[in-house]
């Protein structure tokens, strides 16, 4: 019997633990889903493996963690774009979901999606969306890692018909996949304006008897925050602190709209945020406060948003468009350095979830969840900072390689458990649909 399943061979190794380090001589080894062994290359190489994998030229580092998608949403991808939030949605969006919504249209966009954040680094995902039970389904066949928080909304829905129902269908799809080790199931209550105090009080009480995980939109915009004050007499997160809905287990996605007494509030509670820049930037919703959040040692992790307000589903994009707006935001170049940006998008992402002591590393006893990317290319040499070259320097095309649980999921360049051809055949008959319907709605 071999001592390990894969040994990997890079020129360079971002572990990510210790902080700020870069390891060059340095070989990863895997047995059974596992981070084995770290050993100096010369020593790796003499190891018996079932297969000894070559990196010229490439940085192994931990797989990312995209805290927030709407996976299916790749569909949407340049529907309605150039325009403000609620236009977004009010006029494109939630008319067009009304009509298409389905298992089918789930499923085809959530495999979509998955190529997309494989190609970019994304290892770990956090989504939200209808029919989840149909995103799980394409997050087990593929191989990602994933948290799943199913939509609660107070409304009608293709998948559920009010929030009771999405309680109970969501708990369900919780139990089916209680045993799963690679996917989790927690509560997605939508906003604090789509969800009732009632069932914000009521997913409060049940995610803390399941110690289940909550993400919930909030802070989005400032009107948002202004609506929110003139409905209920309080700002969105002291509305979330009064249902009992805000503390560790809670994930606050956007976080744009902030002032001095939100920021307590979110370290007074143990709160998350997470930081969808791209997202924000497109749709002209604001850029969350990220230095000022961690400064406060509040834990500040990385989403894409859906790819209809983003377009790109990659997290090497994200990482670097939060890096670069944090310093123009802050009026400080220091400001959410390459290291941060890094750390945003594995650490930080891992402690969301309450996974750090199984992923955001490359570490012994981890998960072997790794990307491998080229930086073999002359924009980025020369080699005077490996940090600043992954986050400044990259396009988002790097990744050659992904495994998650020591399962490769991307070799060479290649998806290994989805079908190019099959996926681009499938989103090109929803072209076709979504097209039609949209000249329906602008007529």
């Amino acid at each position: 019997m071999s001592d390990f399943d894969t040994v990997l061979h890079p020129d360079f190794l971002v572990p990510m633990m210790p902080r700020r380090q870069i390891l060059t001589g340095h070989s990863v080894a895997v047995r059974a889903g596992l981070i084995t062994a770290i050993l100096p290359t010369p020593d790796a190489k003499a190891a018996d493996a079932r297969e000894h994998i070559e990196l010229p030229g490439c940085a192994l580092m931990p797989g990312l963690v995209n805290l927030h998608c709407h996976a299916a949403m790749s569909l949407l991808r340049g529907y309605a774009d150039d325009l403000s939030l609620m236009t977004w949605l009010q006029r494109y969006i939630w008319p067009t979901e009304s009509h298409f919504i389905s298992p089918e249209f789930v499923r085809d966009g959530s495999e979509l999606a998955i190529a997309d954040l494989l190609m970019g680094g994304t290892t770990t995902l956090a989504d939200q969306y209808f029919f989840p039970e149909v995103t799980a389904e394409a997050v087990d066949r593929s191989g990602l890692r994933a948290l799943l928080t199913f939509p609660v909304i107070d409304v009608e829905t293709a998948w559920a018909r009010d929030a009771e129902s999405c309680i109970n269908r969501g708990l369900a799809l919780r139990d089916q996949y209680r045993d799963h080790d690679r996917i989790d199931v927690g509560f997605g209550p939508h906003s604090t304006y789509m969800v009732s105090e009632g069932t914000l009080s009521r997913v409060a009480m049940l995610a803390e008897e399941l110690d289940a995980p909550i993400q919930i939109h909030l802070h989005e915009t400032r009107e948002e925050v202004l609506a929110s004050v003139e409905r209920s007499g309080v700002r969105p997160i002291d509305f979330l602190e009064q249902v009992g809905l805000l503390g560790p287990r809670t994930q606050c996605v956007h976080m744009t709209a902030l002032g001095e007494q939100d920021i307590e509030t979110v370290a007074t509670h143990g709160a998350h945020v997470v930081h969808c820049p791209r997202s924000n930037l497109k749709l002209g919703s604001g850029i969350c406060p990220v230095q000022k959040l961690l400064d406060r040692g509040i834990n500040v992790a990385l989403g894409t948003d859906g790819a209809a307000s983003n377009n790109r589903l990659n997290m090497l994009s994200e990482l670097q468009t939060a890096s670069l707006i944090g310093k123009s935001q802050h009026g400080d170049p220091k400001a959410v350095d390459a290291w941060t940006a890094l750390e945003m998008a594995t650490l930080h992402g891992a402690a969301a979830l309450g996974l750090l002591d199984q992923l955001g590393s490359v570490e012994v006893g981890k998960a072997a969840d790794l990307i491998a990317l080229d930086l073999s290319g002359l924009q980025y040499l020369p080699r005077h900072d490996l940090a600043s070259s992954l986050v400044y320097a990259t396009s988002g095309n790097e990744v050659q390689w992904s495994w998650v649980a020591g399962k490769p999921l991307v070799r060479a360049g290649v998806l290994q458990t989805l079908d190019y051809t099959d996926l681009a055949a499938r989103a090109g008959r929803w072209s076709e649909q979504l097209g039609a319907f949209r000249q329906t709605l602008e007529s």
